[in-house]
């Protein structure tokens, strides 16, 4: 396996040589990673004039075979850990950076993440010394820590979230429109036709009865909420999940009433 640590709109980097490509079999999503966190750095208030950075990515995102990297470059020369990035008090920082890996694990690409990122490290990364690992004792990290387990266990029981990485048949908009409530609402597609949507609240206020369109009638099941109890969240959630009504909303026939938590990230597996 080959990647390719590279940052210009260079084209074909991911493409086979016979194809005119430079033949390497991934490309590191450089675009992504800069939009987003500085996106996740700013106070919520102040997110709803920057909402392009959240959407702009997919724009290009099948363009290439893609990696979505938060690596050790971003954690280190004073650029602060993972954690330490995020805006707001302690609570608000963690449910920021939960909101931030359920909606990385959405996105389309394949994902990587930097050692001490997945329990929330405080301090940058330092290679003369080992990770914190004793903060995996604190309730909150280790909420984070499961959170990280959960959502590599939904990826790979999901074929929906990977399996259609480069084709657009495997990723449509919900609703990329509402900046003035910085939310916004996706779904990913798999071969076979099942269904996962993702819905990111990017403040901190409880949306009650959230209409949103969906694809097809059917009962909708939380499989993520990164504001479960269990992940040191406020437990606002959907009761395990949603039926469609036949309301048409956002151009779709049928829609969901959803109740959305705060700084959180939710996602629903249409059941067959």
């Amino acid at each position: 396996m080959t990647i390719a640590e590279e940052s210009t709109a260079w084209p074909g980097v991911s493409r086979p040589t016979y194809l005119g490509g430079l033949g390497f079999g991934f490309k590191w999503n450089m675009g992504w990673m800069h939009d987003f966190l500085q996106y996740m750095s700013l106070d919520p208030i102040y997110r709803r004039f920057h909402h392009g950075n959240i959407t702009f990515s997919l724009i290009y995102a099948f363009q290439e075979n893609f990696i979505l990297v938060l690596s050790h470059d971003e954690v280190v020369h004073g650029k602060r850990s993972l954690l330490s990035k995020m805006p707001g008090d302690e609570w608000q920082k963690f449910a920021n950076l939960r909101m931030l890996f359920a909606w990385m694990y959405g996105h389309p690409g394949k994902k990587l993440l930097f050692m001490g990122g997945e329990f929330g490290q405080w301090h940058e990364w330092n290679h003369d010394q080992s990770l914190d690992w004793y903060l995996t004792q604190l309730p909150r990290h280790d909420g984070l820590r499961r959170l990280v387990q959960h959502l590599n266990y939904t990826y790979k029981n999901e074929p929906a979230l990977w399996d259609q990485d480069d084709r657009y048949e495997g990723f449509e908009w919900i609703d990329l429109h509402d900046a003035e409530n910085s939310v916004v609402s996706f779904l990913r597609r798999s071969r076979q036709g099942e269904i996962v949507v993702f819905v990111v609240a990017a403040t901190p206020v409880v949306r009650h009865d959230y209409r949103l369109g969906v694809p097809r009638a059917g009962f909708y099941r939380e499989i993520i909420n990164t504001d479960a109890e269990t992940y040191g969240g406020s437990n606002v959630g959907n009761y395990g999940g949603v039926q469609s009504e036949n309301t048409p909303w956002m151009a779709r026939e049928h829609s969901i009433l959803i109740h959305l938590p705060p700084l959180a990230t939710v996602a629903f597996k249409l059941d067959r």
